[in-house]
């Protein structure tokens, strides 16, 4: 498989969780500001013509999108590894609700904070909409370690990808202590680092 991605960016979800999963794959950067292939120039947007990573290329040619189906695809290729609950659970329904709340209302929330030109106004209003956000994510991890209770899940890999923007846009974590505990949880996890390494390195 081939992960198209940019450097921490939001593909760094499925990075994080390709390396929980143990499976095998080949990182191939793309830069989103001349949506051209890092390696060989190519148009990115005649690969894929969303324009925007992550996306997967399967073993057989087909392309995936969509980090929170993608993510979900790479967890049940090997569900012993338990990185989502079984299809047709409760809980599976669980996980799809935790990836599409942090897809619509934090990840998308973020847009305006990285805008070129955009006004300290909208940012400031984008900041407070994304702090009423992170108080209830606060508040329902409560005491668990994550997000659906004592095992790593895909959905941690993605919510610790979100709020690491923060770091770069004025929302600080101190103000959540129990996000910055699971920032930190989430940071120190192997797969986390060394896909952090991975794509500082490229």
């Amino acid at each position: 498989m081939k992960l198209y991605y940019s450097p921490l960016a939001c593909s760094l979800s499925p990075h994080i969780v390709l390396r929980e999963a143990g499976l095998p794959f080949e990182l191939v950067r793309v830069d989103l500001k001349t949506h051209t292939v890092a390696s060989d120039g190519r148009d990115f947007r005649a690969i894929h013509p969303k324009g925007y990573v992550p996306l997967l290329e399967l073993d057989d040619g087909q392309l995936l999108s969509e980090g929170p189906a993608i993510v979900q695809y790479l967890a049940d290729r090997v569900p012993e590894r338990q990185l989502a609950p079984a299809n047709g659970t409760l809980a599976r329904y669980r996980l799809q609700e935790w990836l599409g709340y942090i897809n619509s209302e934090l990840h998308k929330g973020f847009s305006p904070l990285f805008k070129p030109g955009q006004s300290e106004d909208a940012k400031n209003a984008a900041r407070e909409q994304l702090g009423l956000r992170l108080d209830f994510i606060a508040a329902q991890l409560g005491e668990k370690p994550f997000l659906l209770g004592e095992t790593f899940s895909v959905a941690d890999a993605y919510l610790f990808v979100i709020i690491n923007w923060g770091q770069w846009v004025g929302i600080d974590l101190a103000r959540w202590p129990r996000l910055a505990a699971f920032h930190a949880r989430v940071a120190a996890r192997d797969s986390v680092r060394a896909a952090i390494d991975a794509e500082q390195a490229k």
